[in-house]
């Protein structure tokens, strides 16, 4: 079969059978593998539809600049079908994005721009907002909306889903997908419960996103940053259809990551973090069902994307995510374990001084700096003040801020303990922050007490 352009090869990924990762005694786990799309990814399948369904609607016009949100995939299905069609296209990416992923929208001659992560969802630096500012500024600029578009759910309803249940002959009793957009999750989902009912679909969300916490509550939660990329969200998306999905599990970075390295080297599945998000669910709730019983899932992207990072040892071991060593546990754990203490800290114009006393008060070697509404802005050390003084730039009236530095050493309650000792080696103290506020300090003597207490 020939295709007429590279466009026509999206879908029809393979649906393959996991031996080793599941016991003998659970139930099958069929994959399918969403890698091996033209560019890497289950995004393609989604970036292709939407445009060509924009352009028939005559919203795509000629000359057009397609401008996106994306942490990667989307973007590389949107730069390809840019290259086949003729399209320049602009994408927004936040600064936790691999390399490799940054590198392969601009092979393709995309324009990238990086934004902060630690933002909130309706920050104007935000790179969902910043794709919408671009979009809005850039003359005859269409913005794919792929978070809020109905034509992502669109279409894993019309190619994923019936695929999924052709290639399994219709033997499957539950499906396990990533909630990012929502597209993939909504739209396998839409199509089972109105063609096969039957069918449990179940949701997949990182810790430190969203989805889980709304799913049951109906509420927001703080979201919080996590390493696995391609999964979760910040905001609430419009793609994510909630009403299709029975149930949902969450997932952390350990769990994930360890479930993709062992997809790659046992099941010889090259695929990505994400893959172990679902995976590592789809295996828990295999051994639920037992065997007899069938869950289909997917793998979203490739691992070619993180060669540097989760495939890699080093970086595993650096964020505390190799081997047996023990789990130390969450940095809100530490602030649970110890005695309540106020967060002290310090405006912009408290004079150094005052910081000084501050200092001496509570024994501390810095103090964070706040901006009227509490927000983190920047650091006061001891050494900082000891100069300031020594070389006459600063004196005990100067307000804090000419003498204040970059905030570092910001984490955040769901992080890993283990991520707490990098910041140490740079001698700095770890800034825990929720909801762009500081909830607490942790010091090399916090982790310490509370490693000896559990060790008690």
């Amino acid at each position: 079969m020939i295709h007429p352009d590279i466009l026509a090869a999206v879908g029809n990924t393979p649906l393959v059978r996991l031996n080793k990762v599941v016991g003998p005694d659970d139930a099958t786990v069929l994959v399918k593998c969403e890698y091996m799309n033209p560019t890497g990814s289950i995004k393609d399948r989604m970036a292709v539809h939407i445009l060509n369904e924009s352009l028939k609607q005559g919203l795509i016009k000629p000359g057009a600049t397609i401008v996106e949100n994306t942490s990667g995939n989307t973007g590389q299905g949107v730069a390809m079908w840019a290259c086949v069609k003729g399209f320049r296209c602009v994408f927004t990416m936040p600064d936790k994005m691999s390399i490799e992923k940054v590198n392969m929208l601009k092979a393709f001659g995309a324009e990238v721009v990086i934004t902060p992560t630690d933002v909130p969802g309706d920050s104007p630096q935000h790179y969902v907002e910043t794709a919408k500012r671009i979009a809005r500024e850039t003359p005859n600029g269409f913005y794919v909306n792929q978070y809020h578009n109905p034509l992502n759910i669109d279409a894993h309803e019309l190619s994923t889903g019936p695929e999924i249940w052709r290639d399994s002959e219709g033997k499957i009793d539950m499906f396990v997908g990533g909630t990012g957009t929502g597209g993939t999750v909504s739209g396998v989902g839409r199509y089972f419960k109105k063609n096969h009912p039957h069918v449990k679909v179940v949701g997949v969300d990182p810790i430190g996103s969203v989805h889980y916490h709304y799913f049951y509550t109906k509420t927001m939660p703080t979201p919080h940053v996590y390493k696995v990329e391609g999964i979760g969200e910040d905001i609430l998306c419009d793609a994510m259809d909630y009403s299709v999905v029975d149930e949902m599990h969450q997932v952390n970075d350990k769990e994930s990551f360890t479930m993709a390295r062992r997809l790659v080297r046992e099941e010889g599945l090259f695929c990505g973090g994400s893959s172990g998000s679902n995976i590592h669910v789809a295996v828990k709730l295999a051994k639920q069902l037992g065997k007899g019983k069938t869950i289909v899932s997917v793998l979203p992207d490739s691992g070619t994307r993180y060669i540097t990072k989760f495939l890699q040892d080093s970086w595993m071991r650096d964020y505390g995510f190799l081997g047996s060593d023990r789990d130390l546990g969450l940095v809100e754990d530490i602030l649970a374990a110890r005695p309540p203490r106020p967060v002290i800290t310090a405006t912009e114009m408290t004079p150094v001084g005052d910081i000084i006393a501050l200092f001496k008060t509570h024994g501390f070697s810095q103090v964070p700096i706040v901006d009227p509404a509490g927000h983190p802005v920047g650091m006061v050390h001891e050494v900082d003040v000891l100069r300031g003084l020594h070389d006459a730039r600063v004196t005990l009236t100067s307000p804090a801020k000419t003498i204040a530095t970059p905030l570092g050493g910001l984490i955040y309650p769901k992080a890993r303990i283990e991520e707490l000792f990098r910041i140490f080696e740079t001698d700095q103290v770890g800034v825990v922050v929720d909801n762009n506020r500081i909830v607490g300090i942790v010091s090399k003597v916090d982790v310490l007490d509370f490693m000896s207490g559990r060790g008690k």
